[in-house]
């Protein structure tokens, strides 16, 4: 395996609709200041979560538990490797190889202190080495400390009692910021009561709900390099990479889903990848998009002409693969795609410079 570094950057331009897919604390959508304005804001732990979900609904892919009821998990593990286990050991086994890998539990609770982020596979080592009563914590933490899933060792893990236990991420998630100024609506609702008496009109509940709508930018990045070393050859590498860069197309947070149906697309995907570092095109839009007449159009002729301007930075990307809705006159230099489906097989080339 080469040493040298190799990173994917995936960006998009995606218009959303009224909605609300991530609240802050008081029930507002999100919002940063950039370039002298408010912006609208998804948070990449947002997105993060609607990945990991897609990963789970619709490529049946191994994957990671996050959770603070990893003593359970760990159980269950153990039962289903020997059923004659009863339920009341195979807690404590789990319980107790799990305390002595270094997970601190509340004995009460019989649950980790803190969410943790536990692979099948380490999950069913951990499992076997209860099962053989293993209490060298060395041994123990290996397990924990190989095989990782992929969406562990692409979003990490962090383990505040014990640093021995973390995995740093592969990938970065950025925040999602729209390309032009907005401003926080509300909207007044009312619900009826079926059942109420005729001669009580009115409404049953009253309420508001705050909203935006936006174009925004997205963008990840992936050190491939990194990657390929977590997950130990090339050709599992490039199926996360796919995976990876089809659930960020198609991924929405759930936010107030229900209430405002804003299941988007993009409607410019673009994929580089570099050889030098990772780039990200935010900058395009630091001076706000200004329109009477959509923002998708700008944003998406600005996000080409960003790219070729970060040439008077940083290396030529190896490799540009994009999608786009629409016509346009100005492309970037590489390789326009007809579908999503076509840009995944062409990313097949990534391993030519692993």
């Amino acid at each position: 395996m080469n040493n040298h570094r190799l990173y994917l950057d995936i960006h998009a331009i995606q218009t959303l609709p009224p909605s609300n897919v991530n609240r802050d604390d008081s029930g507002s959508p999100k919002t940063a200041q950039y370039g002298g304005v408010q912006r609208a804001r998804v948070s990449s732990q947002a997105w993060k979560r609607a990945i990991r979900q897609y990963f789970a609904d619709h490529c049946g892919a191994n994957l990671g538990v996050r959770t603070k009821r990893i003593v359970d998990y760990v159980a269950e593990q153990i039962r289903a490797l020997d059923p004659s286990v009863e339920e009341e050991m195979a807690m404590n086994l789990a319980e107790e190889t799990l305390n002595n890998a270094g997970i601190k539990t509340d004995k009460k609770e019989r649950a980790a202190k803190a969410l943790f982020f536990l692979g099948k596979k380490q999950a069913t080592e951990l499992a076997e080495a209860a099962l053989k009563k293993e209490t060298d914590k060395k041994i123990l933490q290996s397990i924990l400390n190989k095989d990782p899933d992929i969406d562990i060792a692409l979003f990490g893990r962090m383990v505040a009692d014990d640093p021995t236990l973390n995995e740093d991420a592969s990938a970065q998630v950025a925040h999602a910021i729209s390309t032009h100024a907005v401003q926080t609506e509300f909207d007044y609702y009312t619900a009826m009561d079926d059942k109420a008496p005729e001669d009580q009109a009115g409404a049953g509940m009253l309420g508001t709900i705050e909203y935006n709508s936006e174009t925004l930018y997205r963008y990840a990045n992936v050190a491939v390099h990194e990657l390929v070393h977590q997950l130990g050859d090339k050709e599992n590498a490039v199926s996360a990479l796919k995976l990876f860069v089809e659930a960020f197309s198609n991924s929405m947070p759930s936010g107030k889903i229900n209430t405002f149906a804003n299941d988007t697309l993009p409607q410019a995907l673009m994929v580089n990848i570099r050889a030098d570092r990772p780039v990200s095109l935010v900058s395009a839009y630091e001076k706000p998009v200004k329109s009477h007449n959509g923002y998708v159009e700008e944003s998406v002729k600005r996000l080409f002409q960003e790219l070729e301007k970060t040439g008077k930075f940083v290396e030529k990307p190896l490799c540009t693969l994009y999608l786009v809705q629409g016509e346009f006159s100005e492309k970037p230099e590489g390789k326009e795609e007809d579908n999503l489906r076509d840009l995944l097989n062409d990313l097949n080339q990534i391993g030519d410079w692993m």
